[in-house]
């Protein structure tokens, strides 16, 4: 596999920024993926050498800002669940895609996790049961990611 071009890695993220930005509407908002961590998750796993949990934090801190959250909400959900993927990075490209479809859907699930927990801490309301929606939406952006850009490959050896 060629290595990734920074100006894909930073196209992509761009492209995922307008669609964060986008403004959702009726039930577009419910199932609105989180673009920014699934295609930064994606080339942390993918492109170690482009991305790092740093860009995360700060991919975070954009959705923090644009969406009008508490400041560092998703920053330090983003950063959390990108060391989670980081610990088995090495192990994921042994994974069959099953296995790494659970361990990405495990990702996203507790992103979504530390959201709420952070949201109810913030005296907020127990959402419904149509929170989880995005989980869905985010592992279907991820199999898009991996049509276009390809699957996870173990590096090679120099």
């Amino acid at each position: 596999m060629k290595p990734v071009k920074f100006s894909t890695f930073f196209f992509t993220l761009l492209v995922g920024l307008i669609f964060q930005l986008y403004p959702w509407s009726n039930a577009g908002i419910i199932v609105r993926p989180d673009f920014l961590l699934v295609i930064m998750l994606y080339w942390l796993l993918q492109a170690p050498y482009h991305c790092n949990i740093g860009w995360v934090w700060f991919a975070g801190l954009l959705v923090d800002l644009s969406t009008g959250s508490l400041l560092g909400q998703h920053a330090l959900t983003f950063a959390i669940t990108a060391f989670l993927g980081l610990i088995y990075q090495r192990r994921l490209v042994l994974f069959n895609r099953w296995q790494l479809y659970l361990y990405v859907l495990f990702l996203f699930g507790v992103e979504r996790g530390l959201i709420l927990l952070l949201k109810l801490f913030a005296g907020g309301e127990l959402p419904d049961w149509t929170y989880a929606f995005p989980i869905v939406s985010d592992l279907i952006l991820w199999q898009f990611m991996i049509i276009w850009f390809g699957e996870l490959t173990r590096p090679k050896k120099l």
